[in-house]
C-alpha cells in the first residue's frame, strides 16, 4: 500500500500551476516566434491583430486599384492602340496575367527564406513604381508615344512603344510577384494562431482583405478606366503613381504595430533533407510504436510541432533513430524530426487541391478577356451623353465579390456556426467547392447570353449590337460570388495548410492557381482555334467578335467545370488537414478546418 510520500497527487496540481503561468504569459506576450519593431518579443496589447492589419489592407487597396486600373483595360489597349487581333490580344493578356501570378512563387520563397516579408514588400513596391514611371514615359516621350490614327497604317514609334510598354508591364509583374504573397501573409501573421480570440479574428481577416481588394478594384475599373478612355492614359498613370505613394506612406505608419517573422533560410533545404534521410533508411523496418520516431522537445521559442499522420508512411523512415553511437547518424541529412516529415507531407497533400482548382481558374480568366470584348460591342449607354467604358463593367464582378464576402462573414458564418457547431461555419474546402459550382452556372449563363447576342448581331449587321450591356450582369455577378467563395477560400487554405515557415509561399501557391490557369487558357484558345479552323472551318475566335462563336467556347468551359466539380469533391473527401500541437498546451488545433470539423467527410488522422 502506497504511503502519502509516494502518492502522485501533487503532480497534477504542479502541472496546473505551470499551465496557468503559461496561459498568463500567452495573454501578455505573443509567443509565436514573431518579434516587434525593435526585435523583441511582441506585447499582445500593443501589436498585431486589427490595429496592424488595417494598415496592411490599406496598401493592398492602393496596389489593387493601380493593378486593375491597368490590367482591366489592357485588352482594349492591345486591340485598339497596338492593333492586335482578338485571339492574339487574349493570349497576350493571359500570358502577362500568368507571369504576374506565377512570379509570386519566387517572391514568396525569397520573403520566407531570406529578406523577410516586410523588406520584400518595400523592395517590390519600388520596382512596381518604376514600372508605373516607365508607363508614364511611354505615353509622354515624343519618340515613344503610340500612334493615334487607329484606322490608318501605324509606323514610326509603334514598335519602340511596344517594347517600352511591355517592359513597364513586366516590371509591374515583378513588383506584384514580391508584393502580393508577402503582403497578404504579412497581414495574416498579425493574428496569433495559438490565441483563441485572435484565431477567431483571423477567420474574418481573409474576408475583409478581399473586401479591401475589391474596393480598390472597383475604383480602378471605373474611375481610372474612365480617365484612360476619356482624358488620357498618361494622366491615369500619374494618378496611380500618386495613389501608390500614399498607400506606401500609410503602410510605413503602421511599423510600430506590426509583428515580424525572422526569415529562417531556405525553406527547400528541410524538404530535401527529409527525402534524403527517407531514401537512406528505406530498408529499415517501421517502429512498432510511432512514439519512437524522433522529435525535439517543444518550447515557446520553437516552431509549432505537428502531430504524426499515417499518410505517405515511407517518409516516416526519415525520423527513425538508428541504434548507434556514431554521431553521423544525427546528421540532419540522415535524421529528421516528425514535424519536418509532416511538413513535407503537407506540401504533397496540397498538390491534388491545387490541380483540382485549375479549371476554375481557366473560367475566371475569361472575365478579363472575352467578357470585356463582349462589353465593347454591346450598347453601353446609360444616358444619351454618357457611355460606360467596357472595362468598367468588370466592376460588376467586384460588386458580387464584396456582397458575397460581407454576407458570408456577417450572416452565413454565424448561421452555420450555430447549425454545425464549427467555428468556421462551413469548412474551407466546402467554401471552395461552392465557388467552383457557381462558376459552372456563370459559364452556362455566359454561353446563353452570347448566343442571344450573336443572333441579334446577325440580324442587325451593325458593329455595335443593339443589346444592352446589362445582359452581362448575371455572369459577372455570379462569377464574383464564385470568387467570394473560392478565391477567398483558396487564400485561407494555402496560407494555413503549408508549413509555418512557408506562408508567403503558401499565398504564392494560391496565386499560381490563377497563373497556371491563364497559361492553360491561352493553350486552350490555341488548340480550339486550330481545331475549329482545320479543314477550312471558321474559327471560334474570329477577328470580328460578331463572327466568332464564343458561346460554344463558354459551353466547353461549362462542361469542363461540371466535370471538375465531381473531381474536386472526390479529392476533397480524401483530404486530411494539418494537425498542430499548441505551444501553450491548451489543446491541439487543426489549421484550416476548426477543431471538430468534418470536411466533406475527409479522412482524419
Amino acid at each position: 500500500m502506497a504511503t502519502p510520500m509516494h502518492s502522485k497527487e501533487p503532480a497534477p496540481v504542479f502541472n496546473t500551476e505551470i499551465s496557468e503561468e503559461m496561459q498568463d504569459d500567452n495573454e501578455k506576450w505573443v509567443l509565436d516566434s514573431s518579434v516587434d519593431n525593435k526585435g523583441n518579443v511582441p506585447l499582445r496589447a500593443s501589436t498585431g491583430a486589427w490595429k496592424a492589419a488595417l494598415f496592411i489592407i490599406a496598401i493592398e487597396f492602393g496596389e489593387r486599384l493601380s493593378f486593375f486600373g491597368i490590367s482591366t483595360n489592357l485588352m482594349m489597349y492591345l486591340t485598339k492602340v497596338l492593333h492586335e487581333e482578338l485571339k492574339t490580344a487574349a493570349k497576350t493578356v493571359n500570358y502577362w496575367s500568368g507571369v504576374t501570378t506565377m512570379l509570386p512563387l519566387l517572391g514568396g520563397f525569397i520573403a520566407d527564406a531570406y529578406l523577410g516579408r516586410f523588406s520584400t514588400i518595400l523592395f517590390s513596391v519600388f520596382i512596381y513604381t518604376a514600372g508605373l514611371g516607365l508607363l508614364i514615359l511611354s505615353q509622354l516621350a515624343p519618340a515613344l508615344k503610340p500612334c493615334t490614327d487607329i484606322d490608318g497604317p501605324c509606323h514610326g514609334s509603334l514598335r519602340l512603344h511596344k517594347i517600352v510598354f511591355f517592359v513597364a508591364l513586366y516590371l509591374i509583374s515583378i513588383g506584384t510577384g514580391g508584393h502580393r504573397p508577402s503582403l497578404e501573409s504579412f497581414g495574416a501573421d498579425q493574428f496569433d494562431d495559438d490565441h483563441p480570440h485572435e484565431k477567431m479574428k483571423k477567420m474574418s481577416y481573409f474576408n475583409w482583405w478581399n473586401f479591401g481588394l475589391c474596393s480598390g478594384l472597383m475604383l480602378g475599373v471605373t474611375v481610372i478606366v474612365y480617365i484612360e478612355d476619356n482624358i488620357s492614359f498618361w494622366v491615369s498613370y500619374v494618378v496611380l503613381s500618386v495613389i501608390m505613394g500614399i498607400a506606401l506612406s500609410i503602410f510605413l505608419l503602421g511599423r510600430p504595430f506590426y509583428r515580424y517573422r525572422v526569415p529562417q533560410g531556405s525553406t527547400l533545404t528541410p524538404i530535401m533533407r527529409v527525402f534524403a534521410a527517407a531514401v537512406r533508411k528505406r530498408h529499415l523496418p517501421y517502429p512498432a510504436n510511432t512514439q519512437e520516431l524522433y522529435e525535439v522537445s517543444n518550447s515557446f521559442s520553437e516552431k509549432r510541432r505537428l502531430s504524426h499522420t499515417n499518410q505517405f508512411r515511407f517518409l516516416d523512415k526519415a525520423a527513425i533513430i538508428e541504434h548507434t553511437n556514431n554521431e553521423k547518424h544525427m546528421n540532419p541529412w540522415r535524421l529528421a524530426t516528425v514535424t519536418q516529415v509532416e511538413e513535407l507531407k503537407l506540401i504533397i497533400n496540397i498538390i491534388p487541391i491545387w490541380l483540382a482548382t485549375i479549371p476554375f481558374g481557366i473560367s475566371i480568366a475569361q472575365s478579363s478577356t472575352f467578357f470585356l470584348k463582349q462589353c465593347a460591342v454591346m450598347d453601353r449607354r446609360l444616358t444619351s451623353s454618357f457611355e460606360i467604358p467596357p472595362a468598367s463593367v468588370f466592376s460588376l464582378g467586384a460588386i458580387g465579390m464584396i456582397v458575397c464576402v460581407t454576407m458570408y462573414d456577417r450572416i452565413l458564418v454565424p448561421f452555420f456556426r450555430r447549425l454545425t457547431g464549427n467555428q468556421r461555419g462551413i469548412s474551407v474546402l466546402q467554401r471552395i467547392g461552392v465557388g467552383i459550382a457557381m462558376v459552372v452556372i456563370a459559364m452556362v449563363i455566359a454561353a446563353i447570353v452570347e448566343a442571344k447576342r450573336l443572333s441579334i448581331a446577325h440580324e442587325d449587321q451593325s458593329k455595335v449590337v443593339p443589346m444592352s450591356v446589362f445582359w452581362l450582369v448575371p455572369q459577372f455577378v455570379i462569377l464574383g460570388f464564385g470568387d467570394g467563395f473560392s478565391l477567398v477560400g483558396l487564400q485561407e487554405y494555402f496560407y494555413d495548410q503549408v508549413p509555418d515557415s512557408m506562408r508567403s509561399l503558401g499565398i504564392a501557391f494560391y496565386l499560381s492557381v490563377i497563373g497556371a490557369a491563364n497559361f492553360l487558357s491561352s493553350l486552350l484558345i490555341t488548340v480550339v482555334d486550330y481545331v475549329t479552323r482545320r479543314g477550312g472551318g471558321t474559327s471560334w475566335f474570329a477577328k470580328d467578335l460578331n463572327k466568332s462563336r464564343l458561346d460554344k467556347f463558354f459551353w466547353l468551359l461549362a462542361a469542363m467545370d461540371a466535370v471538375n466539380v465531381v473531381i474536386y469533391i472526390l479529392v476533397a473527401r480524401r483530404h486530411s488537414y494539418k494537425s498542430v500541437q499548441s505551444r501553450v498546451g491548451i489543446a491541439n488545433s487543426s489549421d484550416g478546418d476548426g477543431d471538430d470539423e468534418d470536411e466533406l467527410s475527409p479522412s482524419r488522422v
